[in-house]
């Protein structure tokens, strides 16, 4: 999409974080932006904010887990703006850990929003962006996790599982005139440490139990705090999201600093491979 301006977008998670980055920067190319998240006091300043800078912008509520409220969110958006060319899946949650760690809740919550937020938001929003027949992107975030793992923690498996997700929907979307990307950013100044301030009571556990390092893990989390803290400004996240949706990019990175890690990863499959090079397949 070379031409922005008058273009509408659906962002979620958009009331701070690299969602408000993403709307910031949208706006600020002369988008129309509905602004969708869960919490109701970020989500008002948020567009009161941007409001005064002469931004075309309104605000909806929605928890994406739950496929009723996004598609009340886009209910919303086709009656305040007409029609939706941009859909970006961004609400995201951390949480979750390892495998000594593991549990039903960390899982549950982890893969509702990360995972299934994203699967909504295509099922709702595709067919929209379709039917107008101007063209379009959807845009959702991952993370450098989900190109590389750590961790067996639901993070990751779910981040993982958007990267696959956008990579097929390219694919599928190219002959509709709609471009698909993947948002895999690395250490970004946000709230994700803070994700269980929106844990839904549905999920039963506490925000201790999903969130509270184990005692020989606090001080690499003090560590990883702090890197959060001093972390990319997500308005220049923002800023590369709109010049991918321009451009129609595959993946959006934000710098290049787990690149030898990616790589890593990348020759330990390629040594696989040569590994079975000159082998024949058992029929």
């Amino acid at each position: 999409m070379k031409y922005l301006e008058d273009k509408v977008a659906f962002v979620t998670g958009a009331a701070s974080g690299i969602g408000l980055g993403i709307t910031t920067a949208l706006a600020q190319a002369g988008v129309k932006v509905m602004l969708c998240d869960i919490e109701q006091d970020a989500l008002d300043k948020a567009v009161a904010d941007l409001r005064k800078t002469n931004a075309d912008v309104e605000g909806v509520l929605a928890d994406v887990s739950l496929k009723d409220q996004l598609q009340a969110a886009a209910d919303a958006t086709i009656e305040r703006f007409g029609k939706v060319h941009i859909l970006v899946n961004n609400a995201g949650v951390g949480g979750g850990g390892g495998y000594d760690n593991w549990s039903q809740n960390g899982w549950d919550w982890t893969m509702a929003v990360n995972v299934m937020g994203v699967v909504y938001g295509v099922e709702i929003f595709g067919p929209l962006i379709e039917a107008h027949g101007e063209g379009g992107q959807i845009v959702s975030t991952a993370s450098v996790a989900g190109l590389m793992a750590s961790s067996s923690a639901p993070y990751f498996a779910s981040k993982y599982s958007v990267v696959a997700l956008s990579e097929g929907l390219r694919v599928e979307f190219a002959p509709r005139g709609i471009g698909v990307s993947v948002l895999c950013p690395g250490i970004i100044r946000t709230q994700i440490l803070e994700s269980g301030r929106n844990l839904p009571g549905r999920f039963g556990a506490s925000i201790d139990e999903l969130f509270n390092p184990s005692e020989e893990n606090s001080e690499q989390s003090a560590v990883f705090r702090e890197r959060i803290e001093a972390g990319i400004d997500p308005l220049y996240v923002g800023e590369l999201v709109r010049e991918g949706i321009e451009q129609d990019w595959d993946y959006i990175l934000t710098d290049m600093e787990f690149e030898p890690i990616v790589q890593a990863r990348f020759n330990a499959i390629q040594a696989a491979y040569d590994r079975i090079r000159d082998r024949t397949p058992r029929r």
